[in-house]
Formats: structure tokens, sequence, C-alpha cells
């Protein structure tokens, strides 16, 4: 048994040498956010354990920025908190997934 219902990885890495990588798109301050948004609506809890962490490159690069969620295994990209917003309410939250925010 898991730990955490849900587990979301954030590809946070920043490549040195200049090349694509999904913190060139603000992925560490929208990680923030999530993890601030999820703590607000308390929807963490002993019933519904959530885990928001950073991690480093998920090797997507091309299609980031990116998260991942887990158990389900399932990718996303988002453009801005708008996009994260409707990960939290439909996938988080709800159990469904966000089929456009895919990859």
């Amino acid at each position: 048994m898991s730990h955490f219902d849900k587990h979301v990885f954030f590809c946070t890495n920043q490549r040195a040498n200049g090349d694509s990588c999904c913190n060139n798109f603000g992925a560490q301050k929208l990680r923030d956010y999530v993890k601030d948004k999820v703590k607000q609506l308390a929807i963490s809890n002993a019933e519904n354990r959530i885990r928001i962490n950073s991690a480093g490159c998920l090797d997507r690069c091309d299609e980031g920025p990116v998260l991942v969620i887990y158990p389900e295994g399932t990718w996303y990209t988002f453009i801005d908190e708008s996009d994260l917003d409707e990960i939290i309410s439909e996938h988080l939250q709800h159990g469904r997934i966000v089929a456009r925010l895919t990859i």
C-alpha cells in the first residue's frame, strides 16, 4: 500500500547549457503554487493524502513544463495557474483526468 493516495512530481530541472527545460517555463514557481493551493484547500488529509514534490529531469523537456501524478502515472503539461487549478479540481479532488492537458 502506498503512503500517499496521490503523489505529484513536478519537473523543476534547470539545464545549465541553456537547452530547453521545464524550469525555463517557471516550473518551480508553479509547483509552489500547487503546494500552497492544496494546503489552502485542505484536500490533503487523513482520508486523501496528497504529496506535491519537485523532481529532477523527467526526460520530457520538449513537452514541458510537465508533471506526473502517481499512482495513475498520468502525465500533464500546463501553461499557467488556471491549468493547474483545473488539475487540482478535476484530478486531485475528483479523480477525473483532464484530457486536454495530458501528454
